[in-house]
């Protein structure tokens, strides 16, 4: 029997391209669900997110039994998850997007508003820019992937950087956990690679 992804809906996420890219990289029992009896019982899960970071963190709250779920599932039972965008920002212990927000508190850091050192540089941060792998991940590779961020991640389990007049979180990571701050739908070759690499995880 095929492995299930859940791909989390909770009204915060590209889900549908999301899933499209899934597919391409060859995953075969995709449920886009809102049921946090299905994600409990997922052995793989991803968790999109784009918009506000408290907007987001009140969404994902307001699913009934849905962060009981991922705690389970991901910080007990380990299956590897995936968070893309502000679903990689969501691990942190907080956001700083219109007010402190608390994150799910999986890595310990704060998302707050880009400051680049050169105040020609853009916010947000968008458009294509490289991937640096700061310390050894099996998922991370060097390369150029697509981001559209205003703000970003600081703080622990950092595992590549891009610039943006500055080095920024581009993707973080701890045992069976990964987020990055690009999005692997919209990066082409990159980022179906990456989603390949992540299906056939074993961490």
């Amino acid at each position: 029997m095929a492995e299930t992804l859940a791909l989390i809906d909770y009204g915060a996420g590209n889900l549908h391209s999301v899933a499209n890219a899934l597919k391409a990289a060859g995953a075969v029992n995709i449920d886009i669900t809102a049921d946090a009896g299905r994600v409990a019982r997922a052995d793989r899960i991803v968790l999109p997110g784009v918009g506000a970071f408290g907007a987001c963190a009140s969404a994902l709250r307001a699913v009934p039994g849905m962060v009981e779920a991922l705690e389970q599932r991901v910080r007990r039972d380990s299956v590897p998850f995936l968070g893309v965008c502000v679903g990689m920002q969501l691990m942190a212990d907080a956001g700083e997007e219109a007010g402190t927000h608390a994150g799910l508190g999986w890595i310990r850091g704060t998302v707050r508003l880009l400051d680049p050192a050169d105040p020609m540089a853009k916010v947000p941060h968008m458009g294509w820019n490289d991937v640096v792998p700061v310390t050894p991940h099996p998922l991370i590779e060097a390369g150029e992937a697509y981001f559209l961020h205003s703000y970003a991640f600081e703080g622990e389990n950092v595992i590549a950087t891009t610039d943006h007049a500055g080095p920024v979180t581009a993707a973080i990571g701890r045992d069976t956990m990964l987020g990055v701050q690009f999005h692997p739908e919209k990066s082409q070759r990159y980022g179906l690679e990456l989603l390949t690499r992540f299906l056939g995880w074993r961490p």
